[in-house]
Parts: C-alpha cells; sequence; structure tokens
C-alpha cells in the first residue's frame, strides 16, 4: 500500500475530495458513469460504496441494488430491468450487484438455466460495448475475498445486531458451494473481460487497504487528468486488471 506515513482517514479524505471534483466536472459536461462492482458475500461492495458516494451530490448519485426480478420480469429480455438504471447525463450510477447476477449466482444455485447462462456470456460483451460506445464511462470491479476471512465476515454478520439486515439465506451457500462459485467466477471474468469493457479486480481481505486502491483506480478511470495526475497509481498487488494467469499465479482466489 502506499501510504506515505499518512493514516487511512487522511487518504480517504483526500480521494473523497477528488472524487467530488471529479463529479462536479462530470456534471458541468453531461459525463455519465456507470461502476458495477461485483464480488462474492462478505468481500466488501457495501463498504466500499459508502466510502465513494459519501460527499458526492445526492441528485446524481443512484446506488443501484435489485432484488429478485418479478415473474413478469423473468419473462423480459435479461438486460431490460438493469438498463432502466442507467445513468442520465451528469449522473453516476453505481450497481451493487448487476446483470452478471446471471454468471455468478443463478447458475451457481439453479436460478438459471445452463443455455440462459451461456447465452449471456455470449451477449454481454456486445452489450457492454454499445455502452461505452455510447458514450458511458463503464468501470467494472471484482472483489476478490479469501475463504477464510469470508466466514470470518459472515459469522460476525451473525452475531453482531447492527448487522442483522446483512444477513441473508444464501451466507451458508458462499461457504458450501465456495468451488462453484469460484468456477463461476473464472468464466465470468475470462469470457467478458473485453478492451472496452475490462474487468479490474481488488483483494479485500484488508478493507482499508481495498477500498483506497479502488478508489484511486476509479478516479484514474473517469477523472479528468487535471485531478488524476495528482493520483497515486493503486498498489498492483491489491488492485489489477484480470487476466488468464492471475487463475493460477495465486493473485484470485482458488
Amino acid at each position: 500500500m502506499h501510504d506515505n506515513g499518512r493514516s487511512y482517514d487522511a487518504q480517504l479524505e483526500a480521494l473523497q475530495l477528488a472524487l467530488v471534483r471529479t463529479q462536479i466536472h462530470g456534471m458541468a459536461h453531461g459525463e455519465r458513469v456507470l461502476i458495477v462492482l461485483e464480488g462474492r458475500d462478505g468481500a466488501g461492495k457495501d463498504g466500499v460504496i459508502a466510502r465513494i458516494i459519501e460527499h458526492l451530490a445526492p441528485r446524481n448519485t443512484r446506488v443501484v441494488s435489485l432484488p429478485k426480478p418479478s415473474d413478469r420480469q423473468r419473462s423480459e429480455w435479461w438486460f431490460q430491468r438493469y438498463v432502466r438504471q442507467f445513468p442520465a447525463a451528469g449522473e453516476w450510477v453505481i450497481f451493487n450487484r448487476s446483470w452478471y447476477n446471471r454468471a455468478g449466482v443463478e447458475p451457481v444455485m439453479g436460478f438459471c438455466t445452463p443455455v440462459e447462462h451461456q447465452q449471456f456470456l455470449r451477449d454481454a460483451p456486445a452489450f457492454e460495448a454499445m455502452l461505452v460506445e455510447s458514450g458511458i464511462k463503464l468501470v467494472k470491479y471484482w472483489l476478490d475475498i479469501s475463504k477464510k476471512e469470508q466466514a470470518y465476515r459472515l459469522d460476525d454478520r451473525r452475531k453482531n445486531p447492527l448487522k442483522a439486515l446483512k444477513v441473508s439465506d444464501m451466507d451458508g451457500e458462499a461457504q458450501a458451494r465456495w468451488t462453484a462459485f469460484s468456477e463461476a467466477r473464472d468464466e465470468m471474468l475470462t469470457r467478458t473481460h473485453t478492451p472496452l469493457a475490462p474487468w479490474t479486480c481488488i483483494h479485500t481481505d484488508d478493507k482499508k487497504v481495498a477500498r483506497l486502491n479502488l478508489l484511486r483506480h476509479l478516479l484514474l478511470a473517469i477523472a479528468p487528468s487535471s485531478i488524476a495526475d495528482d493520483v497515486e497509481a493503486p498498489d498492483p498487488r491489491v488492485a489489477y486488471p484480470f487476466e488468464a494467469t492471475a487463475l493460477q499465479d495465486g493473485r484470485l482466489e482458488p
């Protein structure tokens, strides 16, 4: 971690100030920002989202975490209910899980068919290419966590009454189906990492280090050069672009 002796709070504040300045610039120029956060249960999506949006404009920032689809929505084109949430000019939209449910939870839990899963993996790159070519700034993150750390965090949820709203019926499945989720992740990253819409992997066992490095990466991805030039590069041991070798060299949890 590049801390230069500064505390976590000081680094976070500087990065959040840069995010505020970036959003002001984006609002003035009509930019549309779409951030996708995926990861196993307990990987830290809620925590990093809270730090991203803490000082941003509520009217120009939306966090989307959709419930399971209704019967009517299940009959729609898969991407349809996500498209309804996309940003207009000057807006940032953050997906806390996204259309990638069809590449992770759904196939692992049997909520979609193998044919639907494979169709999604074929369609997603073309769908995202259209978004980027339309001018949307799309940034995709996979938050990676170790099995041991996930077990600790899921247990903490159950014991901490303040985290009662985070407890889910899926928590037990996350550990029981760890290998199946790993296999789904590997196929998802391999099939949907493209030059126009790449995945960035974030190692999250240390929450604070993960947050700082994700914010650095996000700023370098969406901020104008007048702001990005002052942002340190993320630590490549924590935040790195997906590549096939990461599946074998230990960077991604097995």
